[in-house]
C-alpha cells in the first residue's frame, strides 16, 4: 500500500470520464482511499460497473450520463454530485475524445470536436464545480497528455486541446489560489492497459515504443492513479498549476535528435 488508508477520508470527488480506462483507475483509487466518488461520461453502460466495484468499497458512488460538451449538463451533473454527498472537494477533468487523422484530413467538425470535449469540457466541469470547490478549498485535476510537447504527427487537435488544458490549469490556479483552490495536471505517456494503447501500437510500433521508454515500460493505470492521489492530498498542499508528467521519460526521449543519437550508437 502506497497511501496510508484514510489519505482521502471525508472527502467526496467528481471524476469525467471515469467509467473507463485511466479515470476509471482514478476513480476507484480515490475510493479505496476514502473518497465517495462520482462519475460521468455519455454513456451510461460504461459508468454503472465501475460505481458498483466504488460501493463494494464501502464508498458511496453516483452514475451520472452526461456530454461534457453541454454546459447544463455538467451543471446538473456537479448539483446531484455535491447534493449526493453534502461536498465537493475534487474534480478529475478526465473525459476525451481522440483520433488518428493527418491535419490536411481534418475537417473543421472533427477538430472542434476533440477541442470541445477535452478542453471546453474541462472548463465547463471547473467553471460549475468552483462554489462547492470555494467551499472545500479543494482540487482540480486535468488529464493532459505529452503529445502536444512534441510535433506529433495526425494529432494536431488533441494537442491543441491538451496544450489548452495546461494553460487552464496554470491560469486558473493563478485566479483560484486565494480561494485555497488548488489545480494541477497529469500528463500520462502511453499506458498499457488502455484502448488507445491496444489500437495504436502494436507488434513493432508497441516494441520500439518500449525500447525508447528510459525507464524501460509502458506505463501502468495504477502509475497514473498513484500521481493523482498525490496531486489530491494534502501532501501536494502546496503544489499547483504544475502538470505532472508520468511517462518514464519517454517524451524527454522522443525526439529526431535522441532516436539519431541512439541509432548512432546502435551502430
Amino acid at each position: 500500500m502506497t497511501f496510508t488508508p484514510d489519505l482521502l477520508a471525508g472527502k467526496a470527488a467528481l471524476v469525467t470520464g471515469g467509467g473507463t480506462g485511466i479515470c476509471r483507475g482514478i476513480a476507484l483509487a480515490l475510493a479505496a482511499y476514502g473518497c465517495d466518488v462520482a462519475i460521468t461520461s455519455r454513456r451510461i453502460d460504461h459508468l454503472e460497473p465501475t460505481a458498483r466495484q466504488i460501493e463494494s468499497i464501502g464508498r458511496r458512488s453516483v452514475a451520472m450520463a452526461a456530454d461534457v460538451r453541454d454546459p447544463a449538463a455538467v451543471e446538473a451533473v456537479v448539483t446531484r454530485t455535491a447534493a449526493a454527498f453534502g461536498r465537493l472537494d475534487v474534480l478529475v477533468n478526465g473525459a476525451a475524445g481522440n483520433f488518428l487523422c493527418l491535419a490536411e484530413d481534418l475537417t473543421p467538425n472533427g477538430f472542434a470536436s476533440v477541442v470541445d470535449i477535452d478542453l471546453k469540457g474541462s472548463f465547463h466541469a471547473t467553471k460549475a464545480a468552483l462554489p462547492h470547490l470555494k467551499q472545500s478549498r479543494g482540487v482540480v485535476l486535468n488529464i493532459s497528455a505529452t503529445l502536444q510537447y512534441l510535433g506529433t504527427q495526425a494529432q494536431v487537435h488533441a494537442a491543441a486541446a491538451k496544450a489548452g488544458i495546461d494553460a487552464l490549469t496554470r491560469v486558473l490556479a493563478v485566479e483560484w489560489g486565494g480561494y485555497g483552490i488548488r489545480v494541477n495536471g497529469i500528463a500520462p505517456g502511453p499506458i498499457a492497459e488502455t484502448e488507445g494503447v491496444r489500437r495504436l501500437l502494436s507488434g513493432p510500433a508497441r516494441d520500439r515504443v518500449e525500447r525508447t521508454v528510459p525507464l524501460g515500460r509502458l506505463g501502468a493505470i495504477d502509475d497514473i492513479s498513484n500521481a493523482a492521489l498525490f496531486l489530491c492530498s494534502s501532501a501536494a498542499s502546496h503544489i499547483t498549476g504544475v502538470t505532472l508528467v508520468v511517462d518514464g521519460g519517454l517524451w524527454l526521449a522522443s525526439n529526431w535528435m535522441a532516436e539519431a543519437s541512439a541509432a548512432r550508437m546502435e551502430s
